[in-house]
């Protein structure tokens, strides 16, 4: 399997002779910021990060060459840092409406189908095929006080591959612990930047959370992701190696963006 650090929560997975688009926010950068949503429903703690535009920075390589040879856009939930979103209610304006979709639930697949997708597949927690793959739906919990909507992780297994486990927005608990425990999976995908809002408290993994995965299975490789490229974030690269240093974790990758990694 190879995966490929895009931005933010965007990833490129080959797996299994698919290629999934994972989360393909793909907007240019300094689009929007925490006071431009309507209704200005989230507030950062820090509120001077409340003005600053997203995402930090462009796309690390030309948009053809990460929608070429798409299989299936993946995506885990949506929120304005993981897919595209209009001001109509519509969202995915830059993808091929052709390639099809997986999501999370009924609600999102309604507004894949309004906003002009053809082929949308709500992932089942009893695991379904796309090719040589089969794709599970786990728990995941979007925040630590009051959860930012629904969101999914994704267990990943096929006899062609190690097992993949994409943990996606969620923070450490035990329906984590559970999937690490029943899939034992060799590769581990944490969206880790420890993001925050004020409504919601802390909406991902920080370094403690990472360090519990790495505890939980020792013997995996932890791929971190979701960094470097939102307002509400605590935590950068450079942050949160110093963090997991403390804590003696050494079994992860952090990729920059652009860069590919092979499991």
């Amino acid at each position: 399997m190879k995966l490929t650090q895009i931005r933010n929560a965007t990833n490129r997975l080959e797996y299994a002779d698919k290629t999934f688009l994972i989360d393909p926010w793909l907007m240019p950068k300094h689009q929007f910021s925490f006071v431009d949503i309507p209704g200005k429903p989230y507030h950062v703690p820090d509120e001077m990060k409340e003005h600053l535009p997203m995402p930090f920075y462009d796309l690390p390589m030309p948009m053809e060459e990460i929608l070429a040879g798409i299989d299936y856009y993946l995506v885990t939930h949506i929120h304005p840092d993981h897919i595209d979103m209009s001001m109509d209610g519509t969202v995915g304006a830059p993808l091929d409406k052709n390639v099809p979709v997986i999501c999370q639930n009924e609600a999102d697949a309604t507004v894949f189908k309004k906003s002009g997708f053809h082929d949308v597949t709500v992932l089942s927690d009893a695991g379904m095929l796309f090719g040589q793959a089969k794709l599970t739906k786990v728990p995941a919990l979007h925040g630590t006080v009051n959860p930012c909507g629904d969101a999914m992780g994704i267990m990943f297994e096929s006899e062609m591959e190690k097992n993949f486990y994409l943990a996606g927005d969620t923070i450490w608990y035990s329906a984590v612990a559970d999937s690490l425990k029943r899939w034992k999976p060799e590769v581990v995908a944490l969206n880790c930047c420890a993001a925050e809002t004020v409504e919601n408290g802390r909406l991902i993994m920080d370094a403690e959370d990472v360090h519990c995965v790495a505890k939980t299975v020792p013997n995996a490789r932890l791929y971190l992701t979701h960094l470097d490229n939102v307002a509400h974030a605590a935590l950068t690269r450079h942050t949160l190696k110093g963090n997991l240093a403390e804590r003696n974790v050494t079994n992860y990758d952090m990729p920059k963006d652009g860069q590919s990694i092979i499991y």
